[in-house]
């Protein structure tokens, strides 16, 4: 199945939807057929549901970076999905598209969460 992801403003993403291989054959067969079926000129990008980061999870190409959600962003330039943004202090990887916190997640065997006003992972006590 081919996935589809219904751009607004700012390029957000408000709708992914899902189409036959058999009819997107192409993504602009899948782009033709989606606005034929809605009767509408709105704009829609191929996502790729086994796409995360950058990598396909079924070893195929990757599409996007990152399969499209509702609330991401899609970047023109980068030709990506981008997640929204966790956290003010969290930067943005290149390569993957998605978000870093500041810090290295301690890899300690502990479960942590982050803390904004310290800029630090917090252990989760259990």
């Amino acid at each position: 199945m081919a996935h589809f992801a219904k751009l607004g403003v700012g390029n957000i993403v408000e709708q992914v939807i899902v189409v036959s291989n058999d009819i997107a054959t192409t993504e602009q067969a899948g782009l033709d057929f989606i606005n034929k079926l809605y009767n509408t000129r709105d704009v829609w990008k191929q996502t790729s549901y086994n796409t995360f980061g950058g990598v396909h999870g079924l070893n195929g190409t990757p599409l996007r970076k990152n399969y499209a959600g509702i609330g991401f962003q899609y970047d023109q330039t980068r030709d990506a999905f981008i997640p929204p943004k966790p956290y003010n202090s969290w930067i943005l990887n290149e390569d993957t598209c998605l978000w870093n916190a500041p810090v290295a997640y301690p890899q300690d065997g502990n479960r942590y969460t982050w803390n904004e006003l310290t800029l630090t992972w917090d252990i989760v006590e259990v």
